[in-house]
């Protein structure tokens, strides 16, 4: 899955959701639409085309990130 912002690293995404920042999250193509709205959930980053560099396991509310492992 991916967050609404393509952040560069996993501090950025860390930074952003302490700062409170509203980051929301999407999983791209035809498994898209059925994302959970409560609990744990891994994202990657960036964003496709760019090689993955990064992973987090979050914490997710209300479909909001939470916390970031």
């Amino acid at each position: 899955m991916y967050t609404n912002i393509n952040f560069k690293t996993k501090k950025a995404l860390k930074d952003a959701v302490a700062e409170g920042k509203r980051i929301t999250f999407y999983q791209p193509g035809p498994f898209g639409g059925n994302e959970p709205q409560n609990g744990k959930i891994t994202i990657q980053g960036p964003h496709h085309p760019e090689p993955h560099r990064w992973y987090a396991t979050c914490e997710v509310l209300n479909g909001i990130i939470v916390k970031v492992r």
